[in-house]
């Protein structure tokens, strides 16, 4: 199956890239991510991705446009602030997938024990019916610390939060602070 991956940044991607290539997957990553702030921590996981794809010979689409404002006003606005930052990143991919031929689109972020799985898989399936492509869903969080292994062994970037203003304060102050989320 030719699958776009949404990849959120390279750590988050080795442990699904090697799993669905060992399926026999054809694998072409993609870099959206208006949501990551400030702009130093967006250029340090583009290079990180940029690195790991070139070091395995990676497909890769950059969508470059960082509209930290557009994230930001839908962010504040949304009841649910990660579900509308899955639903804004997920979005893109589908409809780059559908645009470019692809059999599937799936996302990294399916390999975090940080995010709300159930929901990211809500969303996705969703916008696969919208968009009217498949949706590759895969548990890969067995593989965690594999790929942080993976990582720490290519010496990747490995950053301390989702990428969001939001999560960056609440690493600091080790909880959820905001009725949002």
């Amino acid at each position: 199956m030719k699958i776009l991956t949404h990849v959120c940044c390279a750590p988050c991607f080795t442990y699904p890239h090697k799993r669905m290539l060992e399926e026999g997957h054809d694998v072409t990553a993609f870099f959206y991510n208006p949501n990551i702030h400030p702009y130093q921590e967006y250029k340090n996981r583009l290079g990180s991705v940029e690195k790991y794809v070139e070091l395995k010979g990676t497909k890769v689409i950059y969508d470059n446009n960082y509209e930290i404002e557009n994230y930001l006003r839908g962010a504040l606005a949304a009841a649910e602030r990660c579900t509308f930052c899955y639903t804004a990143r997920l979005e893109q991919t589908a409809k780059m997938a559908r645009q470019l031929e692809f059999d599937a689109f799936t996302t990294t972020l399916l390999i975090s024990p940080y995010q709300k799985h159930d929901a990211l898989a809500r969303v996705g399936e969703k916008i696969a019916q919208q968009c009217g492509i498949a949706f590759y869903y895969e548990d890969f969080r067995e593989g965690y610390q594999e790929s942080r292994d993976i990582s720490k062994d290519l010496g990747l970037y490995m950053q301390k939060y989702c990428g969001c203003i939001f999560s960056e304060k609440e690493r600091y102050f080790k909880k959820s602070i905001f009725s949002n989320k």
